[in-house]
């Protein structure tokens, strides 16, 4: 493996690392808690967190993440290395679900408020699923340089 490609799959494997964290704690600590919460709180609470998510940190991480996973990916075919496509593709579908599913869900909730109990629910499985596509990633990453 070449420096450039030790640096992109570090990269990557460390983005998905800290994605499949963020994703863990919101399906296991911050949507429980906002579901002991009335729905209009809970809905305002959450439009609330995902705007600042879209604004700092988070979206850097996300982004960041993204791209060298996608950069990982190419390298893995020029490379011909099956285990770094696996740990790119496995971000990848992280990615995937969050602008695929997870941001579309935010949108409506923040137009539909009163969708709070159905969106809590679908999101969250969808969470739960990118948080595993995340940590596969690492998972794959650990267990092909071992």
């Amino acid at each position: 493996m070449t420096a450039t490609a030790h640096a992109l799959a570090t990269t990557a494997v460390v983005g998905a690392g800290l994605l499949a964290g963020v994703y863990t704690a919101f399906s296991t600590m911050v949507i429980p808690a906002l579901r002991r919460q009335g729905p209009r709180e809970a809905a305002a609470l959450m439009v609330g967190i995902n705007r600042v998510a879209e604004r700092g940190p988070f979206l850097m991480l996300f982004g960041g993440a993204a791209v060298a996973a996608a950069a990982l990916g190419v390298s893995a075919l020029v490379r011909s290395d099956p285990a770094d496509g696996a740990v790119a593709a496995a971000s990848l579908a992280s990615t995937a679900i969050t602008v695929t599913v997870n941001v579309p869900l935010n949108r409506r909730l923040e137009r539909e408020p009163g969708s709070w109990t159905s969106y809590a629910r679908t999101w969250t499985a969808w969470n739960s699923i990118r948080a595993v596509a995340a940590a596969l990633a690492v998972a794959v990453a650990v267990g092909t340089r071992s």
